[in-house]
C-alpha cells in the first residue's frame, strides 16, 4: 500500500513563498511519476504540475509556470512543490499524487487526475491579499 503525506501548507501574504513536501511510503518511489493538484473552494480539482520518475523533466499548468517548481529527492522518497510569488488565487488545498504507470513521459495523460493511483490527504495553502 502506498501512502502519501503532504506538509508545509499555511497562511502566507501575497508575493510570499511556501514549500510543500510530499513524503511517500510503500513501493518504489523512483518508479512513480509524481503529480501535484489543487482544489479551491467551490471549484474543481485542477492540475498544477508533474515531475518525471528521474526528476529531470517537469511540466506545469500555465497558471503557475515561472512561479512554481516541482522537484524530487528519490533517496528520501519525497517530492516538493516550491511556490513563489504567491497570489490570492493560489489559495486551495494542495494534493500530491502517485502514478505507478509504466510510462516515463509527461504527456497529456499525466495532467489528468484519473491517471493517478494514490493521493495524499491534502494541505491547505491560504494566500492573503
Amino acid at each position: 500500500q502506498v501512502q502519501l503525506v503532504e506538509s508545509g501548507g499555511g497562511l502566507v501574504q501575497a508575493g510570499g513563498s511556501l514549500r510543500l513536501s510530499c513524503a511517500v511510503s510503500g513501493g518504489t518511489f523512483s518508479s512513480y511519476i509524481m503529480g501535484w493538484f489543487r482544489q479551491a473552494p467551490g471549484k474543481e480539482r485542477e492540475f498544477v504540475g508533474v515531475v518525471s520518475k528521474s526528476g529531470q523533466t517537469t511540466y506545469y499548468a500555465d497558471s503557475v509556470k515561472g512561479r512554481f517548481t516541482i522537484s524530487r529527492d528519490n533517496p528520501k522518497n519525497t517530492a516538493y512543490l516550491q511556490m513563489n510569488s504567491l497570489k490570492f488565487e493560489d489559495t486551495a488545498v494542495y494534493y500530491c499524487a502517485v502514478d505507478r504507470g509504466p510510462g516515463s513521459g509527461l504527456g497529456p495523460r499525466s495532467r489528468l487526475g484519473a491517471s493517478y493511483d494514490y493521493w495524499g490527504q491534502g494541505t491547505q495553502v491560504t494566500v492573503s491579499s
